[in-house]
């Protein structure tokens, strides 16, 4: 069945059976590798991506409930001021262990920034909890987050 989704502000046809999970389109289909496939149950939160601005689970979201929503993935939040303060807090801050998390956490935590402009420490680790990091960058990320949210 074809789909056309709105990602990144653009549509694409995709030719997909309607129960692939969006992350495999994202990535398979359309070449989209930031958003990354950690557990493929929704638990660790590395394929995080935004539908109309919401985070979500990419491995989980299948491609026909995506309907005329606008997905966001982290190729283009840095176009969004969140975004953008967060990936220069991420680099400013060296976040980053070994990277594979990141995409889903910067995700998460631009959703986050969107809803709750100034979070308090309470805020950040609800807002972040369903985000594995097995490199335990926890402290590092919840400073990056307080950095690009000035408090």
């Amino acid at each position: 069945m074809v789909f056309t989704l709105k990602i990144n502000g653009t549509p694409h046809e995709v030719d997909v059976d309607g129960d692939t999970p969006l992350l495999w389109v994202l990535r398979d289909v359309l070449g989209m590798t930031g958003t990354k496939f950690g557990c493929g149950q929704a638990l660790c939160g590395a394929c995080t991506v935004h539908v109309d601005g919401q985070p979500v689970r990419s491995c989980q979201t299948l491609v026909d409930s995506v309907g005329d929503s606008a997905v966001t993935t982290i190729e283009a939040i840095g176009q969004a001021p969140q975004g953008a303060a967060l990936h220069k807090a991420w680099v400013e801050l060296e976040v980053a262990q070994c990277g594979y998390c990141q995409s889903g956490q910067i995700m998460s935590a631009a959703a986050l920034l969107k809803d709750t402009p100034k979070p308090t420490n309470n805020d950040i680790d609800a807002a972040m909890s369903g985000n594995v990091c097995r490199c335990g960058t926890y402290q590092r990320i919840r400073a990056a987050i307080r950095h690009a949210a000035g408090v």
